[in-house]
């Protein structure tokens, strides 16, 4: 383990992640990567105040100061997309070997609208994913 892409959304799911990222990231001596997809979908229009930019980049700084806090410092990404898919790709392309996601322990129902990240990266993405719970 040594490079870690953490998904952060500022969620207390995600708040668990970065506690899991950071604890793996001391141990392993792993550079960590934060990344808030700000979501975007051809033709539809905004869903709310998490759907915009300046949300995604507070939750970055917010990320960063937590990370920093623990003696870690974190490169920060905020693609625009899918967030699932973006985050599988930026995976790759980043050459990352985990990535860390939190859950937020969707029953089947909830997910059927957007479905799930953590679900969707765990299922599809080529590096370790590490759901925190």
């Amino acid at each position: 383990m040594k490079k870690i892409l953490l998904a952060y959304d500022g969620g207390d799911p995600a708040k668990r992640a970065l506690e899991t990222a950071a604890d793996l990231a001391r141990v392993f001596e792993a550079s960590v990567s934060v990344i808030s997809v700000v979501p975007f979908r051809p033709g539809a229009a905004s869903v709310g105040s998490w759907d915009e930019r300046d949300v995604h980049a507070q939750e970055l700084l917010e990320a960063r100061e937590m990370l920093l806090a623990r003696g870690l410092e974190a490169e920060l990404l905020e693609p625009l997309g899918d967030p699932a898919t973006s985050i599988e790709r930026i995976a790759e392309e980043g050459a990352y070997d985990t990535i860390v996601v939190g859950s937020r322990h969707l029953g089947a129902l909830d997910q059927v609208p957007q479905g799930s990240v953590s679900e969707h990266v765990a299922t599809h993405a080529d590096a370790t994913v590490v759901i925190a719970r």
